[in-house]
Order: C-alpha cells, then structure tokens, then sequence
C-alpha cells in the first residue's frame, strides 16, 4: 500500500524593503532571524521572484514589504555610505546547489577593492576547469552586493556581465577602490 505525503507547511516568510541607493532602489529580503535571502535591483524585481521560485518552489514564499529597516538594511546602507566593509559579516541564507554554494562562499572570502577572474576564482574552489559553472554559479547570485559577485571580471581584466548591469558593476568597483585606496596600509594588513 503506497501513501501519499501531503505537507501543510506554512510558507516561508520573508520581508521585503525597497531602499533609495546612488544606484537605484534596491530591493532587501530577509527572513525572520534577519539573514539575507535576496538582495536586487528594483527594476530586476520579476527576476527576484523567479529567482524565489526556483529556489524554494512556487508558493513556498510569502513576501511582506515592510517599512522597517532591518539590521541588513543599514549595513547596506553604509556600504554605500563609504563604509564598504560594513556588509562582510552580514548572514546570509542561501539555496542553491553544493557548487553554487561553494562559489558563493569564496565570493565572500573577495576583498572589497580586489577582483578576480572567473578561472582564478574556479581555481580557488578547486575546480579550474569549471570556469564557465562558476560564470553560471555567479550568475545565479541571489544576494548581489553582500556575496560580491560584481567582483569578478574577465581574464582580460574587462569588465564582464552582472545581473544590475555593467554601469552598476563599474560603479560599485570604483566605490569600493576608493574606499580602499583611502585606508592606511597598516589597517588593510589587519584586515587580511
């Protein structure tokens, strides 16, 4: 005799702010222990949903938008205050597959004011000849900025596709060299 499971699991609830940026209005999700499952562009929101859907299946997501700010949200907000660093310890939740996830933690472990390559970064995990996996694997980013995908560039050093588009990679880069090129040696040793 064969059962049919049937769960009744509340959907996961996540909350949504939209939140003014040089950039454009970013769009924040967090889960109730305030950990980051979406960070995008507001004018990329049917990708976020999609994105949401993949990841966790239709209807497995409930989205509230809510005027408060979450803690996410203000370090956000001081990563483009100036204080880039200021999103490195942030939590993150992420789905995903074991390689994406793998891509996605050594995208964390990029400086803010450094770049690497699709291969170095295929490299870094292990696998040098997953190149064009990891492009797919950070294409897949669903929390842009904080697991900082815009960081990786082409072999050649030009700058190469990211999901908010290239104006928006060119400007984070440049925001966050100033930023480094600002701190003194001796605190850029510590940070390492």
């Amino acid at each position: 005799m064969s059962r049919t499971l049937v769960t009744t699991a509340a959907p996961l609830a996540f909350s949504l702010e939209r939140v003014a940026t040089p950039l454009g209005t970013m769009l924040v999700l967090t889960d109730d222990a305030e950990r980051l499952r979406a960070v995008d562009w507001e004018d990329y929101e049917p990708r976020m949903h999609a994105l949401l859907r993949r990841q966790y299946g239709k209807g497995a997501v409930q989205v509230q938008e809510t005027p408060q700010t979450s803690y996410a949200t203000r370090q956000l907000l001081a990563y483009f205050d100036g204080q880039v660093d200021a999103i490195d310890g942030l939590a993150v939740a992420l789905g995903g597959t074991d390689f994406q996830r793998q891509v996605w933690q050594a995208l964390r472990g990029i400086a803010a004011g450094d770049t690497v390559s699709y291969g170095i970064l295929a490299t870094r995990i292990g696998r040098a000849s997953a190149v064009r996996a990891v492009g797919m694997a950070n294409g897949a980013n669903p929390v842009g900025i904080v697991v900082p995908c815009h960081r990786v560039i082409g072999a050649d050093a030009s700058l190469t596709g990211y999901g908010g588009g290239l104006d928006r990679k060119r400007w984070l880069l440049e925001h966050e060299g100033r930023w480094r090129a600002a701190r003194p040696a001796e605190s850029l040793a510590r940070a390492a």
